[in-house]
């Protein structure tokens, strides 16, 4: 049997009987792991909310920092990327015929390396010696096995990175002329932003540890930030991008439909991929020693990520029209009733990406500088990141859930569960317009992000504040009731469903789609162009900030 016989045998075969058992325990391991911290980060979630309205009274063994540098970290680092490397380590045994045994061995090496790291990371948080917020900006310094933490963290998510990049090469030099197909290749964008965005942060840790150990006495703050928004930017486009791949091609099939275009599909992707990492100066355009001038082509960078956004929308909501007319929808609008809003695993990624349009709008706003300079310290900016992970990702990652996680455990959704998934998206919605809606809100009225509650002495100005931040705990409650409906129908179909077939639903292009061009598959040339583009954005300031850098801070730990 010659190997492109025996390779497509092999796709046959993981498709008509679905994944092999090891890769789904790979992949399932994640997902546990994933959702799991998503249960303690909403719980710490709710104590930062219900302190935030001055309706609790922490503990004094228990800070406010230490449960919003908790929250942070498992969340906004570890629920999603747990997750992301989860899901795609599924789709590439799925759509590229198995994993390969080496790059399966990675996925848990890097899996390992994860979870040692989030150990070390959290037992600093926990003896309040690393209260220093997800940022983790100097001149605050946490204890040095935090750091440490981070590092192990991060050289687990390269080592899951090159797995990826080895199973996609492989499964490329047997089926040379073949487009990849087209849920690795959105892994594959992913996993190179993940590779190259983590570059900068982990430089700046490096910086920090021997600052942390006293063996120098300063740290260029300015230059520690920079690393870190070159990252922290990318990261939100990152799960964006995870989030973007289940509604182009999971959704339409879902819906019993079809994908718009494979070739818009993949520009999206790249485009994506090349115009990410720049853009990470829009998150500080009210620092002082960055000049205008580059301020302003980094707005310009994260500005023109909302093209392939736009690119999105047209071809997402041109599938739903066609698919629902298809099914006798009528009329400007009634085709809407055509579509399935009863199924969560539609649902769920469709108010996605409703959210999605104030979100990107806020984001816009943001980046823009007369705005930025009212909005950035404010609750706004909280309720703008609340309406993208919280919301967009969160809730499409939601949906993807409900035949993923029966994919994998060789069970089935059942009418009851997907049920409760639909009472989980309207808690989860209600709560967030709630929450985020109250963050805009008082951020406009000037109330800060990253503080206790406090009414400054009672002054006015805070005191009319507490009307919205009450609206902020009840939107808090609402959301951690969707976290623990999410948590337990996740737990259900993973362990106790009744077991059955689920699908790995895919869906097809247009009869009529044009063929896509082979350049999508230089990949070479594609991360050339993209180092090209951060080099443009980063090289010059960063070099600026060190021949010329500013005095430079000692460590400080207030809490």
């Amino acid at each position: 049997m010659d190997t492109a016989l025996k390779s497509s045998w092999k796709e046959n075969i993981n498709k008509s009987l679905g994944i092999n058992p090891e890769d789904a325990k790979l992949s399932k391991t994640y997902l546990f792991v994933s959702f799991t911290t998503l249960l303690l980060g909403g719980i710490l979630g709710l104590l930062q909310g219900l302190n935030r309205a001055g309706l609790l009274e922490l503990p004094r063994w228990l800070n406010y920092y230490q449960v919003l540098t908790a929250h942070g970290i498992l969340l906004i680092l570890v629920f999603t990327s747990f997750f992301t490397i989860g899901y795609f380590y599924a789709v590439h045994s799925h759509t590229l015929g198995g994993l390969l045994p080496h790059v399966r061995k990675m996925a848990w090496v890097g899996f390992s390396l994860k979870i040692l790291g989030l150990v070390l990371a959290v037992i600093p948080i926990l003896m309040n010696e690393a209260s220093v917020m997800f940022t983790f900006y100097p001149p605050l310094a946490a204890h040095p096995v935090f750091y440490f933490g981070l590092v192990f963290y991060v050289v687990g998510i390269w080592v899951c990175a090159f797995g990826s990049f080895i199973q996609v090469a492989t499964w490329r030099k047997k089926n040379k002329g073949q487009h990849v197909p087209i849920l690795s290749y959105f892994g594959t964008g992913v996993f190179v932003l993940l590779f190259f965005s983590s570059i900068p942060v982990a430089i700046e840790v490096f910086m920090i540890i021997p600052w942390v150990l006293g063996w120098v006495e300063t740290i260029n703050v300015m230059l520690s930030r920079t690393l870190f928004w070159a990252f922290g930017h990318t990261l939100v486009n990152i799960w964006y991008l995870t989030a973007v791949s289940a509604w182009y091609v999971v959704v339409p099939k879902v819906i019993g439909g079809r994908r718009f275009s494979d070739t818009l599909t993949r520009v999206v992707i790249i485009m994506l991929v090349i115009l990410n990492i720049p853009g990470g100066f829009h998150h500080q355009i009210i620092d002082p020693g960055i000049t205008e001038s580059v301020k302003f082509l980094h707005v310009f960078m994260s500005l023109a990520i909302g093209f392939p956004s736009l690119m999105t929308a047209y071809a997402m909501f041109a599938v739903f029209e066609r698919t629902s007319r298809k099914k006798g929808g009528k009329g400007l609008f009634r085709w809407f009733s055509k579509l399935p809003w009863g199924d969560v695993r539609f649902l769920a990624p469709m108010v996605a990406m409703i959210a999605f349009i104030p979100g990107g709008a806020g984001g816009i706003a943001q980046s823009t500088n007369q705005l930025n300079q009212v909005a950035h310290n404010t609750l706004w900016v909280v309720g703008h990141f609340h309406l993208t992970l919280g919301t967009t990702a969160a809730l499409t990652f939601f949906g993807v859930s409900y035949w993923l996680v029966p994919y994998l455990s060789k069970r089935v959704l059942t009418p009851a569960i997907n049920k409760l998934g639909v009472i989980q998206v309207i808690f989860w919605s209600v709560g967030m317009i709630f929450m985020a809606g109250a963050m805009h809100w008082v951020g406009i009225l000037g109330s800060p992000r990253r503080t206790s509650y406090t009414t400054y002495f009672e002054n006015a100005t805070a005191l009319s504040w507490d009307p919205y931040l009450l609206f902020l705990a009840v939107g808090g409650t609402f959301l951690m009731i969707g976290v623990l409906i999410q948590v337990y129908a996740v737990m259900h179909l993973m362990f106790f469903a009744p077991k059955g077939e689920t699908e790995f639903p895919i869906a097809e292009v247009e009869d009529n789609a044009t063929p896509t061009p082979y350049w999508t598959e230089r990949w070479g040339m594609i991360i050339v162009i993209m180092l090209l583009v951060v080099a443009m954005g980063y090289v010059i300031p960063v070099v600026d900030m060190i021949i010329n850098a500013p005095p430079g801070s000692p460590p400080y730990s207030p809490w």
